[in-house]
């Protein structure tokens, strides 16, 4: 090579090269959505799974991915308006947390992909089977195998054994919950208890049902996962302990927040799994080619200042089956 040119070439070649990276376009900054029936700061356990999951796999939020957060505080009438100004936004991917705002995200006239979080998606209809979504959602269940429901009620039978009325508290509007209650009623007379039901929608709700539980005498509880319900955790746990009320619930958020006890899916977990959905889609799977993960996994958590708080003294062969035991 002659050394003359490539003295005068290598200088105009070095400032090019730069040149050249600078007009690079910058990359895409990925665009997510979220949605959920309840408050603002009502579901860590959703977002920090989440949040989790995507660092996991190279997203950390702001870096280099933008979350939208909307909250329709209890309303689920709101639901169509927040999903649609999320997706004039032009969002990559769409996730919604629970029954209601999957529903709604279904309902709506868009093909963003959908990735959601909800109790039972196939009973619910929001998918065709696990196998196979179908259309443009997809995501976890944490739906209970038969005779699941039977489990609370056991629980109540070992944590409190002379207890004879069990109320329950559930969201109507979950079909999910329904099912529960009515699966509960059928195996009842086999475990002991009589069961009265009682629906919730709003935190004005809370203070009739515990009312209504004080005057039939009810001697113990099971709240029904929801939205709704998760989102006021903290009264209903607040009014089951000033009611001296033992109380079952199906995730470890009431128990953290002052509750005796639970036995469900770890909400964390799921959210932290759905984040392998949300990066598959971002990197060109289609929601319809990804199977519904079925929850496998249950976990129990008992909080022992609470069964002390109540003056129960929890069964050593109950403490040995917890998963966690907050002392």
């Amino acid at each position: 090579m002659d050394r003359r040119r490539f003295l005068v070439t290598s200088p105009a070649g070095a400032v090019a090269a730069p040149l050249a990276g600078a007009a690079q376009p910058a990359a895409k900054i990925p665009r997510l959505g979220h949605v959920f029936l309840g408050t603002s700061g009502s579901d860590p356990a959703a977002i920090e799974g989440l949040r989790q999951g995507l660092r996991e796999r190279g997203s950390i939020e702001n870096p280099n991915i933008v979350i939208e957060y909307r909250y329709a505080d209890g309303n689920a009438d709101r639901l169509p308006r927040l999903i649609a100004e999320l997706t004039d936004h032009k969002i990559d991917v769409l996730v919604t947390q629970g029954t209601a705002a999957t529903a709604a995200a279904k309902q709506a006239p868009t093909t963003t992909p959908v990735v959601f979080v909800a109790l039972d998606p196939v009973g619910s209809g929001l998918v065709q089977s696990l196998a196979r979504p179908g259309g443009n959602i997809t995501g976890l269940s944490f739906a209970h195998g038969e005779n699941f429901s039977g489990k609370w009620l056991a629980l109540v039978r070992d944590a409190t054994p002379k207890v004879t009325r069990v109320g329950i508290i559930l969201n109507p509007d979950n079909r999910a919950n329904l099912a529960h209650v009515r699966e509960m009623e059928t195996l009842a007379p086999g475990l002991g208890p009589r069961l009265s039901s009682h629906r919730v929608r709003t935190p004005e709700d809370m203070d009739v049902v515990f009312a209504a539980l004080t005057k039939e005498r009810v001697g113990a509880l099971i709240v029904e996962t929801d939205p709704t319900t998760i989102t006021l955790r903290r009264q209903i746990v607040r009014l089951a302990t000033v009611n001296r009320l033992p109380t079952i619930y199906g995730v470890r958020e009431f128990v953290e927040a002052g509750g005796l006890m639970s036995y469900g899916a770890n909400l964390f977990a799921l959210w932290r799994r759905a984040a392998f959905y949300v990066d598959r889609i971002l990197k060109g799977s289609k929601p319809a080619e990804l199977p519904v993960e079925q929850s496998t996994k249950f976990e129990l958590v008992i909080n022992l200042k609470t069964a002390k708080a109540l003056g129960l003294t929890i069964p050593p062969s109950l403490l040995l089956r917890a998963d966690q035991v907050i002392a």
